[in-house]
């Protein structure tokens, strides 16, 4: 009974190993450390704050703030996308067709979907990626023209 329970145990640590749960990770909003994505447009950039990137797969939990409204250029993503609101309402268009997003409301993207976003001032949006964050513009970055009342 005892090597049956002891063989239990080793089983349950081994799975837990080969699946990589890793370390728990908790960080509160106003300890984060946020980078301008567009450097050129200076303090009207939007801004990155990655809180996650899982060490096999390179999947990314990430929040994109923007202190000015700004329409975001079409672009695409390498892997699977999906972006839940925090605060602000969004507008996200692809495929000729366009989506308001609420306070929680939340959309999925497949992978290299083109698409573009208009984001409020003072916005804050959730993202994930199922594999490393990337962004391919069609058009260009967004440039101050894009930057909106």
């Amino acid at each position: 009974m005892k090597t049956r329970f002891a063989l239990s145990i080793l089983l349950a640590l081994a799975f837990l190993a080969l699946a990589n749960i890793g370390a728990q990770t908790i960080k509160n909003l106003a300890e984060l450390k946020w980078d301008k994505i567009i450097p050129d447009l200076g303090e009207s950039s939007p801004e990155i704050c990655f809180l996650r990137v899982d060490p096999k797969t390179h999947a990314t939990s990430l929040l994109i703030r923007t202190s000015k409204a700004i329409h975001v250029r079409k672009h695409w993503h390498t892997a699977n996308e999906s972006h839940t609101m925090i605060s602000g309402k969004a507008v996200l268009a692809c495929e000729g067709k366009r989506a308001e997003l609420s306070p929680g409301g939340f959309n999925y993207m497949p992978a290299k979907m083109v698409h573009e976003v208009w984001l409020p001032a003072n916005s804050l949006t959730f993202i994930t990626v199922d594999g490393p964050w990337d962004i391919n513009w069609v058009e260009g970055p967004p440039t101050s023209a894009d930057l909106t009342k």
